[in-house]
């Protein structure tokens, strides 16, 4: 049975998509088309529904792609037993980020890693839309939020410390908030759907329902927008650093922690053997970051 063939087939089914399926491996529409149709004459059934609009599995297509699935992993497997050790990661690596983090930090991180595997090639999507990782083809994701999706393999590469911060003309402005509870009466700007924010404040927890003059779906805009004075922000660590460090931006209640600290997470496809190239980009980040990660360093002083 041709693997080539099987590669292609798997990826019709994430994807629903016959052109987008070839294009992805190099392959026209009509001789993607023609390599379905010799597997489909290898296995002897119809394993895809192909209209002008669609395509779907058939039955027999969803009983066969598991058994496809476990082939290309067994290929993988076997020669990866023989050339793991010795062998380069090569080929493109697709990576999807959130923006903001990938402007910061993952494109750093890729300029020192791409020097140390030179033969990788690297298709980097940057969107704060929770990607498909699967469906879009990615090899990994970069993540600051919990795993919802069972199916996927989870590393943690950093902490996700979250603050409240302002600048200093908003606090000479309007003064400095003392608790939690002070936020109600103050500006806050908010990151697309945070606009509750959580707080530790040693008997327990505390919940305040923000009163939000700006709101934005881009970290860096909120952060831009509380360096000119508009308001307080609760931004992560990651995002304020160098604002912090230049006194652009100064922490409010310290004492408080937010309870709504995460972590920066690699994600990627369940599978028993993880690719060379995926390890190597995940081992890579966990290292550059560190932990606790280099934008902590010094955080106390500020």
């Amino acid at each position: 049975m041709n693997i080539q063939y099987l590669k292609l087939f798997v990826r019709v089914a994430a994807m629903r998509n016959i052109s987008q399926a070839g294009k992805e491996l190099g392959l026209s529409a009509a001789v993607a088309s023609a390599h379905l149709n010799k597997l489909e004459e290898s296995v002897g059934v119809r394993l895809l529904n192909r209209t002008t609009r669609k395509v779907s599995l058939t039955e027999e297509g969803e009983a066969f792609l598991p058994h496809a699935e476990d082939v290309l992993e067994s290929v993988a497997a076997a020669e990866a037993s023989v050339g793991s050790a010795r062998t380069m990661p090569s080929g493109v690596l697709r990576i999807a980020a959130p923006a903001s983090f990938g402007r910061m930090h993952l494109v750093p991180a890729l300029a020192d890693f791409m020097v140390v595997y030179p033969n990788l090639r690297v298709d980097l999507r940057l969107s704060d839309a929770m990607v498909d990782l699967v469906e879009g083809g990615f090899d990994v994701a970069i993540r600051n939020a919990k795993l919802l999706d069972s199916s996927l393999i989870a590393r943690k590469l950093a902490s996700d410390r979250r603050i409240v911060c302002a600048a200093p003309s908003y606090l000479e402005k309007f003064g400095t908030p003392e608790s939690p509870r002070d936020l109600e009466q103050h500006r806050c700007l908010h990151l697309s759907g945070l606009d509750t924010w959580d707080f530790g404040d040693g008997a327990g927890s505390v919940r305040i329902k923000t009163l939000g003059t700006l709101r934005a779906d881009n970290g860096e805009v909120v952060r831009d927008a509380c360096v000119a004075g508009l308001g307080l922000a609760q931004s992560s660590v990651w995002c304020v650093y160098q604002q912090l460090a230049s006194g652009e931006l100064v922490e409010v209640l310290a004492d408080y922690p937010s309870l709504s600290d995460t972590s920066i997470w690699a994600v990627y496809p369940s599978s028993r053997l993880l690719a060379l190239k995926v390890k190597a980009f995940v081992d890579f980040l966990a290292g550059f970051y560190g932990e606790p990660p280099y934008w902590e360093a010094g955080c106390s002083e500020y």
